[in-house]
Order: structure tokens, then sequence, then C-alpha cells
């Protein structure tokens, strides 16, 4: 029997490319899940799956999230934080105000909004896992995508404080650093890339089943990069 089997899985993002597979990944394993995005093109095919509407950028929309979660549920094993938001194009000097915003807050603030949210009841419960998608951007800084290194390299110190936070807690909060992910959007906007060097939504799906499982209970406030050839 799956370790997962009857978990309650919060997963944002869950209809992008990666969020989807994470999804079929643990509803295989015999989970629960949660799944907020923008908006459900479709119904989800799995009576397993609780739907949910919102736009994550909004603070209230992301306490709503877990309320809704704790209200159909009552308890939230594992906090997937797979959303978020990209820039690039302009210098620092030619960001204005409300991209600078936007990134802050869908990457960042959405994250602490949604932990903090969570973290009581993970902590009453004494078991938990908390995982969100960070960047190697955040930690390796690229010209004219300041507001995006920014909020990415802010939501790596936030999981890592989070972590320390937890240590001895049964609590664990960790990071996954990608590089770029192979993704049909990704592909699109950047036509002459050589997509060899990305990294599989697959792989990135895999390491987060692991983070969440038993087997990662020593991992705790990791910055995990997975780069592929980048």
């Amino acid at each position: 029997m799956s370790e997962f089997r009857d978990h309650v899985v919060l997963i944002t993002g869950a209809c992008g490319a990666l969020g989807e597979i994470v999804t079929s990944q643990f509803l295989d394993a015999g989970a629960h899940v949660v799944g907020v995005d923008i908006e459900w093109p479709e119904p989800p095919e799995s009576q397993r799956v609780l739907p949910l509407t919102l736009d994550l950028i909004e603070p209230e929309q992301c306490r709503r999230a877990v309320a809704l979660t704790l209200e159909h549920h009552r308890r939230i094993d594992i906090l997937l934080h797979l959303v978020g938001g990209f820039t690039s194009g302009k210098t620092l000097a030619e960001t204005c105000d409300a991209e600078w915003q936007r990134m802050l807050n869908i990457n960042l603030n959405s994250t602490f909004n949604l932990c903090r949210e969570v973290l009581p009841q993970m902590l009453k419960a004494r078991r938990g896992r908390m995982i969100a998608i960070g960047a190697k951007a955040g930690v390796d800084p690229v010209a004219k995508m300041g507001a995006y290194h920014v909020s990415k390299a802010a939501t790596h110190a936030l999981i890592r404080a989070i972590g320390r936070e937890c240590r001895g807690t049964g609590v664990t909060a960790n990071a996954i650093l990608p590089s770029i992910i192979d993704t049909a959007t990704n592909r699109a906007n950047m036509p002459d890339a050589d997509y060899s060097k990305w990294v599989s939504p697959r792989v990135i799906a895999q390491l987060i089943q692991y983070l969440a499982s038993q087997a990662a209970a020593d991992v705790n406030g990791a910055l995990i990069p997975i780069y592929g050839r980048a």
C-alpha cells in the first residue's frame, strides 16, 4: 500500500504542464488532491480531485485555498506550490512598479500566504511536507530578469527560514530549483532553443514525490538544483 494513500495534497498550478503530471502521480498513489489554478478548462476526471478556481496573486485567494481545503478534508498533509510567474526583457531601471509587485506577489507572497495558513495545522499534527518551485535564476542571476530573479531568491530564503523554524517538528519545507522546464509553452516561446538541455517535468515530479515521502524526512530547508544540461 502506498504511503500516500488517503493523504491530502494541496497542489497549486494543478492545470499546468508540471501540475498535471504531479496530480496524476499522487492520484495513482491513492491521495486526495485539492487542485488550485486560475481556471479549469474541463472538470477533473477523478472524484478524488477537488478543483478550486482561484488567482493566487491575491492574498485573500491564497487564504481561501487553504480554508476550503481544510473545510473539505480537515487537514493538509502535503503542500505543493507549483504556480509561479515569469518576466524578462527589461533592466531594473526599466521595470515598472506593477511588474515588480506582480513578480513578488505571485512568486514570493503567494508562497508566504499559503505556508503561513498551512503551518499551524501541520505543526499541530507534527507532520507535513511543503515543497515550492524555485528557480536557477534565483541563485544565478541573468540580465534583464531582475524582478523574477529577486522574487525567486526571496522565495528560496523564505523556504529556508521555514525549514529552520520547523526543525524537529515532523514538518519539512524544501524548494526545487529547475533551469528551464521542457513544456509546450516554453518551446513555443523559445523555438530556437536546445530543448535537450531542459528539464523534463516528469523528472521534477519524481523528485517532488520523493521529497513528500517519509524517506525524505531528514531533508529540510534545502534548495535542490535540477538543471538538466543547462
